[in-house]
This record gives structure tokens, sequence and C-alpha cells, in this order.
């Protein structure tokens, strides 16, 4: 029976930087993906900001990794020539109540360590973005956009010049220790079914994280958070040069409907947060348009309804539900050799 040394299971950004940090010449990593290529699942399906670490509890895996990971990004984006942009972000109030929920964020940010936030009245948010309309505002200039695609298609040229093996249309249907190692059992999408063994073995299966670790007993539960995008079109360019985010409602889902671009200068909104049923629908319904550009001419008053139409989707796997409080990220190896990351 085949043996290898390290699989990883998702090749999606968070398998491929693992495949990348782990293969070495004379090491057998085998990474295994149930798409027809890697990057094609939640990965490819988001609005592709490098965050700075504000919105996370203090403490948390989630705070400690955005901030660390902003710092890492930036540096190995520059250092392999990854197209990205460090364009900043403006969370903006339009009211005293809003301030008030963008001075506790401040304060929870330096907290978490960005360290180059800063508050700012209308006058000032005037110079910077002149056609946004906003009381008060949180900068964070740390805050950027990145290729999504360019920086996975980077992890895995660094995984494959190590001798890493990706394989694709494969998915994992059993797992099972023996001995030292664990025995592995796929299907490939002709429905032909193989086993190897396996020294170690990192679940980086994204919307199936759960279920991958559950192989061996685990006890975890992902639930879907879908988020819907809406492109905009018609507007004059170079009208915004940041990214806007409205202040996050008190107890909400999500960050509240926000102003992103790519590094070509399209402008989206979105994503909203809606939870669903444990089914990949990626449909965006058409009347969606009409709410997003409600929820966004308060604060970008140039918009038009025309200008707004339904775009793209993604959807979080949370370890929360609708009505949890927040959870962290698991990152453990719950087993010898055996290390999930869910969440």
């Amino acid at each position: 029976m085949e043996k290898t040394d390290i699989t990883i299971i998702g090749a999606g950004v968070v398998g491929l930087a693992v495949a990348a940090e782990l293969a070495r010449p004379g090491m057998n990593v085998f990474i295994l993906e149930q798409n027809a290529r890697h990057g094609e699942g939640i990965s490819s399906r988001n609005s592709e900001v490098i965050h700075a670490g504000i919105y996370y509890p203090e403490g948390s895996l989630k705070a400690e990794l955005c901030l660390a990971g902003n710092r890492m990004l930036y540096e190995s984006a520059r250092r392999r020539g990854i197209p990205h942009q460090k364009v900043g972000k403006l969370i903006v109030a339009a009211d005293p109540l809003e301030t008030g929920e963008l001075e506790r964020l401040f304060t929870q940010g330096r907290k978490n360590g960005a360290a180059a936030l800063e508050m700012m009245g209308g006058e000032h948010i005037a110079r910077m973005e002149p056609n946004i309309r906003a009381r008060a505002a949180l900068y964070s200039p740390e805050t950027g956009i990145i290729s999504a695609h360019d920086l996975m298609n980077d992890f895995l040229a660094r995984a494959l010049e190590n001798q890493a093996h990706l394989i694709c249309r494969t998915r994992v249907i059993r797992i099972e220790q023996e001995n030292n190692a664990w025995r592995i059992l796929t299907r490939n999408d002709r429905g032909e079914e193989s086993t190897f063994l396996s020294g170690v073995v990192i679940n980086c299966a994204g919307l199936a994280s759960d279920t991958v670790a559950n192989m061996m007993g685990g006890a975890y539960r992902l639930y879907y958070c879908k988020g819907d995008y809406c492109g905009i079109s018609g507007v004059k360019p170079g009208l915004v040069r940041r990214l806007i985010y409205p202040a996050p409602l008190k107890n909400s889902v999500g960050l509240g409907v926000h102003l992103t671009m790519d590094l070509n200068g399209r402008l989206k909104l979105g994503p909203d947060a809606t939870y669903i049923d444990r089914v990949e629908d990626y449909t965006v319904a058409p009347e969606k348009a009409a709410l997003f550009y409600e929820h966004a001419v308060k604060f970008l008053p140039f918009l038009k309804p025309e200008n707004v139409s339904a775009d793209m989707a993604g959807i979080r796997p949370k370890r929360q539900g609708p009505k949890d409080a927040f959870a962290d990220f698991a990152i453990r190896a719950d087993a010898p050799g055996f290390i999930n990351l869910v969440g």
C-alpha cells in the first residue's frame, strides 16, 4: 500500500498555504481536492480583503491570526510579486449611536494590536473621501486588497517546486487509524476508490472540515452563512479610493453591506450575512440589488438604483449558529498526527 508523509485535505487558500510551508524535497506531501482544480471553493468567493484585526474579541485566535496574517501577507506579496494594494478602510457612522460603536471598535482594535487606527470627524473624512457621506469614521490604514487567485497560485507553485502532489477530483470517504499512521479511503469523480497510508493528516477542508474531523470521532458542527454581493456599474471611475464599511449593528451577524473594490478598480457591495441550510447555493436573487442600494446610498450618495445589480455569492463556515455567542477557530491536533482546522 502506498504511503505518504503528509496529507492535506483541501486545496483552498488554507490548504495551499500549509502545503507551501511543509513541502520539502524528499518528503512526500499529498494535497487532496474534491473540485476540478485548486481554489474553486470558498477561497475564490470572497472580498479579497487583507483585514487588520479590528472586529474580533481580544485574545481570540481570530484576532491574533488576523494581525499576524496581515503582516505576513503584505511581506509575502511584496517579496513574491503577488498583486496587492494597501488601500485602507473607513468604517463610517451616520449618527451619535453609530459613532459610539466606532469608538468601541477603536478600543477593541487597539487592544488587539491594530495600533494605526484613527478616529476622524466629518471635515477630515471629506478631505480623504469627498464623495461619501459620514458624520464620523474609524480609519484603518493597514487594510488592503490582494488577488486571491494569484496568492493561491503562488502557494501551489511553492509546494509543487518542493515535490508536493496535487490530486484533484478526489473526495475523502473514510479515515481510520492504523498503527502509527492513518489509512485514507478516497473516491474520484469516476467512482474509483483507492486507499493509502499517511503519517500526518491536516484537515483544511473548509465547508466540509467538520465532516472530515468527525470521521475520527470528533463532535464539530459548522453552520453555513451565505454572503451575497452586488456589482456597481455606470459610475464615474475613482469616486472612492478606499474600502467603505458602515458601523456594524449591535448583535448583527455580519459587518453590514459595505463597499469593496478589486485591483482593477471594480466596485462591489456586500457581502450580507444569512444563515442557510448545508447546501452550496451560490445564486443571488435579483431583488437583492434594491435592498443593497437602500443600505449603501446612506453613505454612498452618488449611487442610483440602476448602478447596482446582483453579482456573486460566497459561504462562510462558522462554528456558531445564528443565535450563538462568538465561537473561535478550532486549530488543534485531536489525535496524534491528525490536525483539524475548523471554522
